[in-house]
């Protein structure tokens, strides 16, 4: 019985990270080589993926792209998390093409989007990502060098913290983590903020899009006022360490 349990935890957290990890996990317990049959299990799932999300109206971003336009880590990859409708796809590609026309050489990174299949699935820790159409974009960094093509301070892109003011009371549930403990070990990178600042302008001019979530003072600092970029609200994750956006 504990044994039953211990297997459904299992199965519960890879369907939870990865969508596709808990059905994996399910095939490998049928064969004694159960690791090695996971991976190639979850691989042959993650391969035909890319074929079948269409029908499910998402498209898989490429993971080996070197152009303007990139995923920020193999890690979303691997967990299915590239996934976006085939408008946010257009979306994604014509924003970071202006960018790169703008800024030549600029390198447009994305973080979490979806997984392959289903609306309402959720793609945790997010609030939404749940239907192909919402994406997060990493900002864009530099030193003392200058601009830094497809490198942010973090590994995954996420909680390196642009700190300013903030009206928000200590309220429970949240999702909006301080995580001051790691703040010192990210490289010292600026944001880029004319790239930043261009991306926002990009993005709050298509048409496509309706809304672009950056925390207030950050969006202050840009000077990037227009009635499509919001305050995502006190419970959800902060956005000063990314873009989201959705159509």
């Amino acid at each position: 019985m504990i044994r039953v349990a211990i297997h459904g935890l299992v199965v519960l957290f890879l369907t939870l990270l990865t969508q596709l990890g808990g059905l994996a996990w399910l095939a490998a317990c049928f064969f004694k080589r159960r690791l090695l049959s996971f991976i190639l299990a979850y691989a042959a799932l993650s391969v035909a993926a890319v074929g079948g999300a269409p029908y499910f109206g998402r498209v898989a971003l490429s993971c080996w792209d070197d152009g303007p336009l990139q995923v920020q880590s193999w890690m979303y990859c691997a967990l299915n998390r590239n996934y976006v409708s085939p408008e946010l796809a257009e979306v994604l590609s014509h924003s970071a093409a202006e960018m790169a026309r703008r800024h030549p050489g600029t390198v447009t990174l994305v973080l979490d989007a979806n997984f392959p299949f289903f609306d309402g699935f959720p793609l945790l820790p997010h609030l939404s990502h749940d239907d192909g159409e919402k994406a997060d974009l990493a900002f864009y960094y530099s030193d003392e060098t200058g601009y830094l093509p497809g490198i942010t301070p973090s590994p995954i892109g996420y909680f390196a913290f642009e700190q300013g003011p903030s009206d928000c009371p200590t309220v429970w549930p949240t999702l909006r983590w301080d995580l001051d403990f790691i703040q010192p070990l990210w490289p010292p990178y600026a944001i880029d903020e004319d790239r930043t600042r261009s991306l926002l302008g990009v993005l709050s001019d298509d048409d496509l899009v309706g809304k672009i979530f950056v925390e207030p003072h950050l969006a202050e600092r840009l000077g990037t006022a227009h009635p499509k970029i919001r305050f995502q609200g006190c419970r959800a994750a902060r956005h000063d360490d990314h873009i989201h956006f959705q159509l």
